[in-house]
């Protein structure tokens, strides 16, 4: 009998580098208080360190998604995390703004080079499991969440420089990935799998649902922190406390979204996630109190997340030809994307408070009701009809 291995067993390479990666990019929204802070940034300036970060793991995605479509690039995941790593722990220490600005675009280059070639090979590991995916999607989740956990004590110790104590994570799971990857380097030639046919409007509305889902957990862990500071009056140490419980809500709705998809399916599961949004974040804006909000942001999380794994399975469910681009745009550019956005989050900040942006963040998620609406099913995947028991 053809033994089957569990999710876990399958995905933990994956699920791991991808905790450690986009740890650096948590790295960033829990730093950005502190830079605030200590060297008298503006928010408009603080804004443009977010956008340095996305910039450099926006643009180049496209791209590296063709490329790892056409080519194995085996090395280009864990290539992609140590760079990652080494920009964003350096960061701290850079002596002057625009030094740090690109040292964070540099990180930001990483982060786009990982994703694309992380996201092709999780999905062979995957199957057709939407909850195995989960696990993959929840690792980056998971390294948001533990940034702030993580580096808030450190910088509270001693200050953005602190940053530079986290690179050899960057180190170790760069090398452990790189031998997984000759280790199981006997992958199916490039295009032997593209069974199917690629259908780029559905893929484009999707887009939009990712980018717009993206805006909002962007501009909530850029400016919840210094919402508790400002308005709420809360320390700086319970301001980590709330951006952590809105990253601990954001890993348990990635991993609810990839259970409740295999048992409800994947267009409700986002179309939950847009709906439900609105009123928890309206809850999270109106509570006066900064200890009982901490809930609020939890179930914050989860909403704004619960979408998150099923856009990637979704979108290589509709571009089945093209599993890297697929991955590069909804794990990468699109999430990145919403970064663009911060800066006018910033200026709006500049000008009425970080409360000002918790209120305009409210309405969002209803402008990704229309495209999740009109999404319609993928047709079926190989992978889907054979998918490894798992979950």
């Amino acid at each position: 009998m053809l033994k089957v291995e569990s999710a876990w067993k399958r995905m933990r390479y994956w699920v791991s580098a991808h905790v450690v990666c986009d740890f650096y990019q948590g790295l960033v929204p829990a730093s950005i208080p502190f830079f605030v802070l200590e060297r008298d940034y503006s928010y408009a300036a603080a804004s443009g360190l977010a956008l340095a970060a996305t910039l450099g793991s926006s643009l180049p995605q496209p791209f590296l998604g063709i490329l790892v479509d056409r080519r194995r690039l085996l090395w280009l995941a864990p290539a992609g995390l140590l760079i990652a790593g080494t920009g964003a722990g350096l960061a701290g220490s850079a002596p002057g703004y625009p030094l740090v600005w690109a040292l964070l675009l540099i990180s930001g280059v990483g982060v786009a080079a990982f994703h694309p070639a992380a996201g092709r090979d999780a999905r062979r590991a995957a199957g057709g499991s939407a909850g195995a995916m989960s696990l993959f999607a929840a690792g980056g989740s998971i390294g948001f969440f533990l940034a702030p956990a993580l580096i808030t004590p450190a910088l509270l110790a001693w200050g953005a420089e602190a940053g530079a104590l986290f690179i050899p994570p960057a180190v170790l799971m760069a090398f452990v990935l790189w031998r997984h990857q000759q280790r199981r380097g006997v992958y199916p030639e490039i295009g032997a799998e593209a069974l199917g046919r690629d259908r780029w409007s559905p893929f484009l509305l999707l887009t939009a649902v990712a980018v717009i889902r993206s805006v909002v957990g962007i501009g909530i862990t850029t400016f919840l922190a210094l919402y508790w500071i400002v308005q709420l009056d809360a320390t700086p140490f319970l301001g980590g406390v709330a951006l952590t419980a809105f990253l601990v809500g954001g890993v348990l709705g990635t991993l609810a979204g990839g259970r409740l998809a295999d048992r409800i399916g994947m267009l409700p599961t986002i179309r939950i996630g847009c709906a439900a949004a609105v009123p928890v974040l309206i809850a999270l804006r109106l509570v006066p109190d900064p200890e009982p909000a901490v809930a609020f942001a939890v179930l914050a999380g989860v909403a704004v997340n619960l979408p998150f794994a099923v856009v990637v399975k979704l979108g290589q469910d509709y571009l089945p030809a093209r599993p890297g681009t697929a991955a590069g745009v909804t794990l990468g550019l699109a999430v990145s994307a919403g970064g663009l956005f911060v800066p006018l989050l910033g200026a709006l900040a500049d000008r009425h408070g970080p409360q000002a942006v918790l209120t305009v963040l409210c309405a969002v998620p209803l402008a990704a009701l229309l495209p999740a609406l009109l999404l319609p099913r993928p047709d079926p995947h190989p992978a889907d009809l054979e998918s490894p028991a798992a979950v």
